[in-house]
């Protein structure tokens, strides 16, 4: 004999899975954002200067050409691991600071046709500024992304 599920069977199967799925949800999400708050990055190394950098990098609207830790548009590189694609140590304020104004005040201007770092007229201490925020950002622990090849 076969045996027929009936409407209240049906109903807390539904229930119950999506009670089920629901607390999973709800798991993930308080681990992640136990993760992010607690061991992706170490608050101590928010200095003045990466907060700076990063409000620098808002004004500029850097993020609408170039992609950080993924997020953004991919029109110019990734900049999320920069510091370690150019050979940047970390805490190396110094070398950052030269690596990315050099790269910067390098970029052409004026070539039709070509896609352009615009010069945003930064002095020393934006630079460093925002040096120290790409600097930053290479020391967030993002599970190995994105991938540390050239670009």
């Amino acid at each position: 004999m076969r045996e027929v599920m009936t409407k209240s069977m049906a109903r807390n199967i539904f229930y119950g899975g999506s009670l089920f799925f629901i607390l999973i949800f709800v798991g993930l999400t308080a681990h992640s954002h136990y993760y992010i708050v607690n061991t992706s990055t170490d608050k101590a190394t928010l200095t003045e200067s990466v907060a700076a950098g990063k409000l620098l990098w808002e004004k500029h609207a850097c993020i609408n050409c170039h992609t950080i830790l993924g997020e953004g548009a991919y029109f110019a590189p990734e900049l999320g691991n920069v510091m370690t694609r150019w050979g940047v140590e970390p805490g190396d304020h110094q070398a950052a600071f030269d690596a990315l104004k050099g790269w910067m005040d390098a970029m052409p201007s004026g070539i039709e046709g070509r896609r352009q770092m615009p010069n945003f007229g930064l002095n020393d201490e934006e630079y460093q500024n925002l040096a120290d925020f790409l600097l930053w950002s290479d020391t967030i622990r993002a599970q190995d992304w994105p991938p540390n090849d050239a670009g």
